[in-house]
């Protein structure tokens, strides 16, 4: 479970790293930490302030962190990860902004680069999740799925920003993850669809806390999730599905419609 100041986790990077991003965020500068050691996941060295027009890797990476923001009321629309900086990822980073207290101008600049470094952790997940609560529970944990663990971890860590978004627009709650990915074995015996999201880790079957499956399910109609399982179930199935092409599920599944 994810509660808000991760007990059991201790004074870790998590909580340094909030301090750090603050007071940069106070003196308008960005901050940037060496994670050289968490791999592609670690912490981005925003270089340059972003905006509409620009382009690359750095807009690219600034979609994943932003995508849980894709919409300000139920709609199926979602931040593509293409790097190039358009209308839909200003409105993204706009609400990011309102939401965290900073100037919504669209504009990602030095305390929003702060801002969303602070969602970070050193391990590369995110601050109010972690790795293991997605991990198959047949022991196997990002292995044997229909993809390499590498990518499969890669797509855990796009989940978790958006998962981030609608703990945040979930007043904070703590988020319970009961399913991430599922080796294929494990996916199997849980009676899961034979290409079931779960299996390339880029779905997660969750419990907000103090929130129905309801509220949950129209908390996820604003956050960019191309595939919602019907909110008749004691959890919420979210995936981006629409966003994987590749792995055969194209189309957008809201099992309850827009509600």
């Amino acid at each position: 479970m994810n509660t808000a100041g991760n007990p059991g986790r201790g004074m870790d990077r998590r909580t340094l790293l909030r301090s750090v991003t603050g007071l940069a965020a106070a003196a308008g500068v960005a901050s940037v930490v060496d994670l050289a050691a968490a791999g592609p996941a670690s912490a981005y060295g925003w270089s340059r302030t972003l905006q509409q027009g620009a382009s690359g890797a750095d807009v690219a990476e600034l979609q994943i962190r932003v995508g849980g923001w894709a919409a300000p009321s139920a709609q199926r629309v979602l931040i593509a990860w293409d790097g190039s900086f358009g209308p839909a990822t200003e409105g993204a980073v706009k609400r990011f902004q309102a939401a965290y207290g900073l100037p919504a101008d669209g504009v990602a600049g030095p305390q929003t680069h702060a801002t969303l470094n602070a969602l970070e952790a050193s391990d590369g997940s995110t601050a109010h999740f972690n790795w293991t609560e997605f991990h198959s529970k047949d022991g196997a944990g990002f292995n044997s799925g229909k993809v390499g663990a590498a990518e499969v971890k890669e797509n855990i860590r796009r989940l978790m920003y958006k998962l981030e978004a609608l703990r945040k627009k979930a007043g904070g709650s703590s988020v319970t993850v009961n399913s991430g990915f599922r080796s294929i074995a494990h996916n199997a015996a849980s009676g899961g669809a034979s290409n079931s999201m779960h299996v390339y880790g880029v779905a997660g079957d969750i419990v907000v806390s103090g929130h129905s499956t309801l509220q949950t399910y129209r908390i996820a109609e604003t956050c960019g999730f191309s595939g919602l399982e019907a909110y008749t179930h004691s959890w919420q199935h979210v995936d981006s599905r629409v966003q994987y092409p590749s792995y055969g599920s194209g189309s957008w599944w809201w099992e309850s419609g827009t509600v």
